[in-house]
C-alpha cells in the first residue's frame, strides 16, 4: 500500500484530512508523552483530522441548544466516529502484514493530568526506565508534526481547512511511510488575541506563554489555566468553599444557579462534559477571526455570528443577558474580534 493509497483509504473511512509523521520528530518529548514508548518499533504515525460541524456550535451561539456540541461536536466524534475510523484503517494495515495501534482518543487511564503532572498514587512503571502507564500522546503536537496545520495561541490545533473546528485521531504503525513536510502554508494564527478576549473565564494568559521545539521549529502558545477552564467550560464560577450550591456532585466550590442556564447540571453525552461555555474564545472567536481574514478553505455563505451574543451576568442577582454595548452590536466587529 502506497502513502497516497493509505491517505485515500483513511478519507474514504471518514477522515477529513490525513498527514504522516516519522517517529524521530518526537525526539525531545517528555517520557510520559513520547509515543515511541508505546510502540518502540513504530516507523510512522498516521494523523487524521475530523471536522467539528460549524452547525454543532450554532445552538450554543444562540443559547438554545447546548447538547449538540457535547454530543456531536465532541463526544460523538471522540468516542464513536473517530475510533471506528482508526480501527478500520488498522485492519487494512494489518492485512498488509504490519502491526498498527488505533488511538481514537486519550484514555482516562493516562498517567498524567491535563497540566502534564504525574497523577499521585495512580500508576507505576512496570520496569526501570519506562514511563508509567498510560503514556499520553499530545494529539495537537502529533497533528503539527504530520504537517496538518499550526498550534494557535489558545493551544487549539488550527487546520487550514477548518481552523479550530477539528478533532484528532492517530494510528501508530510499523509500516514505514514517507513523512509529510511541516505546514508552511498561509499563516493561520496571527496572535489577534480574540481567544484571550472572548474566553469567559480569562483562562488564556495574554502574557505568559509556553514554548517548545518541535522537529527543529520553535512553537509558542498562551499558557492556559486548565483547572479554571474546566470550571468555566461547564458554566461554573469559582467561589470560596461553602458559598456555592454545588454545580457538580461532591463539589461546593463551584456556584451554579443564576450563573448557568441550567438549574440542574445536565448529564454527560457520549462521556463528554457539559459544554456551557461552548468554546466561546478558543474555538468560536478564533473561527470567526480566521473566517473574517479569509484564510480557511472551508467557506460559508453567511458569517457565523448574526445576533448579539448572550453572556452570563456574574453579579449576585444576575442572570443570562444579551450584551448591549455598542461594540458588540456591530456584527462586522464581533465576527472579526468577538
Amino acid at each position: 500500500m502506497t502513502k497516497e493509497e493509505l491517505k485515500a483509504l483513511a478519507k474514504s473511512l471518514g477522515a477529513d484530512a490525513v498527514g504522516i509523521t516519522s517517529m524521530d520528530r518526537f525526539e525531545g518529548a517528555p517520557k510520559q508523552m513520547d509515543p515511541r514508548y508505546i510502540m518502540p518499533e513504530a516507523k510512522s504515525m498516521i494523523v487524521m483530522l475530523f471536522r467539528v460541524m460549524r452547525g454543532s456550535l450554532r445552538g450554543i451561539e444562540e443559547g438554545t441548544f447546548f447538547s449538540n456540541y457535547s454530543a456531536m461536536g465532541y463526544g460523538g466524534l471522540t468516542y464513536n466516529y473517530i475510533p471506528m475510523t482508526v480501527i478500520n484503517l488498522c485492519k487494512h494495515i494489518e492485512d498488509e502484514g504490519y502491526e498498527a495501534i488505533p488511538i481514537g482518543h486519550q484514555s482516562d487511564w493516562r498517567g498524567i493530568d491535563q497540566e502534564g503532572n504525574l497523577k499521585k498514587d495512580f500508576s507505576v512503571p512496570v520496569a526501570e526506565g519506562l514511563p508509567a502507564p498510560d503514556v499520553m500522546i499530545h494529539l495537537r503536537i502529533a497533528a503539527y508534526l504530520a504537517g496538518l496545520g499550526e498550534i494557535g495561541y489558545s493551544k487549539m490545533f488550527l487546520s487550514p481547512i477548518f481552523g479550530p473546528r477539528c478533532r484528532i485521531g492517530v494510528v501508530l504503525t510499523e509500516m514505514e511511510l514517507e513523512p509529510d513536510p511541516i505546514y508552511d502554508g498561509p499563516q493561520l494564527c496571527n496572535k489577534c488575541m480574540a481567544c484571550v478576549r472572548a474566553c469567559p473565564g480569562q483562562c488564556i494568559s495574554e502574557t505568559k506563554t509556553v514554548k517548545v521545539t518541535l522537529a527543529g521549529h520553535e512553537i509558542e502558545w498562551g499558557d492556559v489555566d486548565m483547572k479554571k477552564c474546566d470550571d468555566y467550560f461547564r458554566g461554573g464560577i469559582r467561589v470560596e468553599p461553602g458559598q456555592g450550591d454545588g454545580f457538580m456532585p461532591g463539589r461546593d466550590d463551584i456556584a451554579r444557579g443564576p450563573h448557568n442556564p441550567f438549574i440542574t447540571a445536565p448529564k454527560k453525552l457520549y462521556n463528554s462534559g457539559k459544554a456551557v461555555c461552548g468554546a466561546r474564545g478558543c474555538t468560536r472567536a478564533c473561527m470567526m477571526s480566521l473566517e473574517a481574514r479569509g484564510v480557511l478553505q472551508n467557506k460559508f455563505k453567511e458569517p457565523f455570528r448574526r445576533r448579539r451574543p448572550w453572556q452570563v451576568d456574574w453579579s449576585e442577582n444576575g442572570n443570562i443577558n444579551y450584551l448591549e454595548n455598542a461594540e458588540s452590536a456591530k456584527l462586522t466587529d464581533i465576527n472579526e474580534t468577538d
